[in-house]
């Protein structure tokens, strides 16, 4: 039946409750079956090792409605769990319009910011039609499916309410595009690697107190970043080309990196990077972890030696916002249907380019632009953010 052909016809909601087992589901609908009754909807839902299931279904023909009530009792206690049916007539009410998947990711998720979500979603005019738990660790990721009010001022009335009970929350309209295949761009020092690429080489320089005060005088504002690559990059003239080993050799990926990468092209995702650090490092981790796009300074080596320049193209601020539409359009994927992850300021333009924006472990300035802030150490957290659960992610490790 259609939801029209149902809305004025009676219907029983079946309830059945208690210790779950094997067989439960089946035994109801066989239970349901003697009575010729056409099933409506059904929700199951298991939750440390207790069963509710709820079947709507139309009454029975015939005034038979008492008997299968006292069946259905019958069937329960015999299994010794709890059964409750109810009268009514149709189905569920139509959801609202406006949907959304708000996701919310806690280490731990307490019931105090738990309740205070909830409370905001009411306050917004939303209304939460389902909670699917997607995962137990690292951190706890649970997923509301609401309706009734528009993404964008659910989004933002849930980023205030976030920073303040200290839970990361994602809000993504609902639609098939979710799941589409789509294209993850993302930043690299401090997001996909642990590192500063530029400390790195600054090290083996000798140069880190320098190379930190020119880094400081960019966050101060006193030198926008081109200027800043080119200071700090001076700093490493002479350096041998042989360090660049010793630098791949020392990046760390950062917790969760791989899983991240691993299922998101299991999936079919494109994924890329953009960074404000060096070929010499993404070219290497595009191969390490097969990316499909890579974009980066280079360093300019000239008989084995860096001669403390850059060539080619900066990628700068506005280069990553560019560079992510440049990936979108040789993947052919709508920019709507991107994501792009990032921690500084350098990244806010492609942030904001992106179908989702996610500010990981990010700085205040660029938690408060981005859709969304992850702020847990695990770069795999954002596989919740598109809907893929953990059980997801470890079945696709063993296929």
């Amino acid at each position: 039946m259609s939801a029209s052909q149902t809305s004025d016809v009676p219907t029983l909601l079946v309830k059945i409750f208690g210790k779950d087992r094997p067989g439960i589901t089946a035994g109801l609908f066989d239970t349901l079956a003697a009575y010729s009754v056409d099933v409506v909807d059904i929700e199951q839902v298991v939750t440390r090792g207790r069963i509710v299931l709820c079947a709507l279904v139309t009454k029975p023909a015939g005034g038979a409605e008492g008997d299968l009530r006292a069946t259905v009792h019958s069937w329960a206690e015999s299994l010794k769990m709890q059964a409750e049916i109810l009268s009514g007539t149709g189905d569920n009410r139509p959801r609202g319009s406006g949907r959304s998947h708000v996701t919310v990711l806690g280490h731990p998720l307490t019931a105090e910011s738990t309740a205070a979500i909830a409370a905001r979603i009411t306050e917004t005019g939303g209304n939460i039609d389902r909670i699917f738990r997607l995962a137990k660790y690292p951190v706890t990721a649970v997923e509301f499916a609401v309706s009734g009010v528009e993404t964008e001022p659910l989004r933002t009335a849930l980023a205030t309410a976030s920073a303040h009970i200290g839970v990361d929350v994602a809000v993504i309209s609902a639609g098939l595009h979710r799941r589409a295949q789509r294209l993850v761009v993302m930043d690299v020092d401090s997001t996909l690697i642990q590192d500063e690429v530029i400390e790195l080489f600054a090290a083996h320089a000798g140069c880190e107190a320098e190379v930190a005060e020119v880094t400081e005088r960019a966050m101060r504002g006193e030198l926008d970043f081109e200027q800043s690559l080119h200071a700090r990059v001076a700093l490493l003239a002479g350096l041998d080309a042989s360090v660049v080993d010793k630098v791949r050799a020392e990046v760390q990926l950062t917790p969760g990196a791989r899983t991240l990468i691993r299922t998101l092209k299991r999936l079919g995702y494109q994924v890329g990077v953009v960074s404000g650090g060096f070929t010499q490092v993404t070219d290497d981790l595009r191969e390490r972890l097969g990316l499909d796009f890579a974009s980066a300074n280079t360093l300019e080596i000239v008989d084995g030696k860096l001669t403390g320049k850059v060539t080619g193209e900066i990628v700068d601020r506005a280069g990553k916002a560019r560079l992510l539409r440049r990936f979108a359009a040789e993947a052919d994927v709508p920019l709507s249907q991107t994501v792009a992850i990032g921690d500084g300021a350098n990244d806010l333009d492609m942030l904001n380019a992106a179908g989702l924006g996610v500010a990981f472990n990010a700085k205040p300035v660029v938690r408060e632009a981005a859709h969304t802030a992850v702020n847990v150490p695990f770069l795999d957290a954002v596989l919740y953010l598109l809907g893929i659960t953990r059980e997801e992610i470890e079945a696709a490790d063993l296929a």
